[in-house]
């Protein structure tokens, strides 16, 4: 039997994407897999076949360790679904699947507060680095500074790019400077200076719209905004939206305004793409890895992200091109 680790993957997260995308393919297999999940997904996953299991449990360090305790030797293949491998050395392959660009640097522009955090985070992952055999990577630029480091040799890190095919018939007519950033509000991912830079633009040149998705727990740029909406600045925040939902709102968008600091892969990078939207991004190199974006900008700088607002709305853009190939089949013959 597989075991699908993803007991840290909550509501409100791109990886919890995946993880469904990951759900839905395996159980058009006839693998017999057992799903850990976080308990606060509850309600929020797709049934399952009865031949496999699902199980809810509250992401907590003792209840993960007493988990594997008793599952030792149950299981043949394991994927630890968000960098953290098991707690103890299995007899089963282990997979860890890696995402969180934070373990491996702090980027500049972040909370001094994160820095005590990232640290423990990284102490626990060097720890447990041990218990995996195989790590999955979405990124060659991952690849090589997990190698660095973490001391892993490369050859146990398999590059598998992964992500929901959403491409299809693209007919509707965009909405002229209509940018929209899909991301929740974790620190890293420069919400207020991309708010900031909007609100600047759009008091100088009266243009534009910029469509959020920010959840109701980041309650300090929920509030940004409705400042900004008082000012009458026309930003829309829809909130952490399903993918059929979401598509809507990436048709009707001419731009992707990507501003995040760090990234393992940037997955709205590629959803944008599929849907036809320009990529305006951050200079920085995950970008690169993952698509050729139509603009760049420094995301340290409010002036020079408003001025790329100005750039694309008044000047004539070049397409984005992805630069990746999904390799979900792969990842899922791997667990075989």
């Amino acid at each position: 039997m597989i075991l699908i680790d993803a007991i840290y993957i909550d509501n409100g997260v791109g990886t919890k994407v995946l993880l469904d995308y990951l759900i839905t393919n395996l159980e058009k297999t006839e693998k017999h897999v057992y799903y850990l999940l976080d308990e606060r997904l509850k309600g929020n996953i797709q049934s399952i076949k009865p031949t496999n299991v699902l199980k809810f449990q509250k992401s907590d360090f003792s209840k993960r360790i007493n988990f594997y305790l008793q599952h030792k030797s149950d299981f043949s293949t394991v994927l630890c679904f968000a960098n953290i491998p098991p707690v103890i050395r299995l007899t089963a392959k282990v997979y860890t699947y890696f995402h969180h660009p934070l373990y491996l640097e702090r980027p500049p522009g972040l909370p001094i507060f994160y820095t005590g955090i990232l640290y423990l985070k990284r102490f626990i992952l060097n720890i447990l680095k041990k218990n995996s055999d195989y790590w999955v990577v979405q990124t060659d630029l991952i690849k090589e500074k997990l190698s660095s480091k973490y001391q892993i040799s490369n050859r146990k890190i398999l590059l598998l790019p992964f992500y929901v095919n959403l491409k299809g018939e693209i007919n509707q007519e965009r909405l002229k400077g209509q940018y929209i950033y899909v991301s929740n509000g974790v620190p890293h991912k420069n919400h207020i200076r991309l708010i900031e830079a909007f609100s600047n633009f759009y008091k100088k040149y009266r243009q534009g719209k910029l469509i959020l998705t920010v959840s109701e727990k980041f309650n300090n740029i929920q509030k940004l905004i409705l400042l900004k909406q008082q000012q009458g600045v026309p930003i829309e925040n829809i909130g952490f939206l399903p993918q059929s939902l979401l598509r809507k709102y990436y048709l009707q968008s001419e731009f992707l305004i990507f501003p995040s600091l760090a990234e393992s892969f940037g997955m709205g990078l590629v959803e944008a793409i599929e849907h036809g939207c320009k990529v305006i991004g951050a200079d920085l190199p995950y970008i690169y890895e993952v698509c050729e974006p139509s603009l760049t900008f420094n995301p340290l700088s409010v002036d020079e992200i408003a001025d790329s607002f100005r750039i694309s709305f008044f000047e004539e853009m070049k397409p984005s091109k992805i630069k990746i190939s999904n390799k979900i089949e792969e990842l899922i013959m791997l667990l075989s």
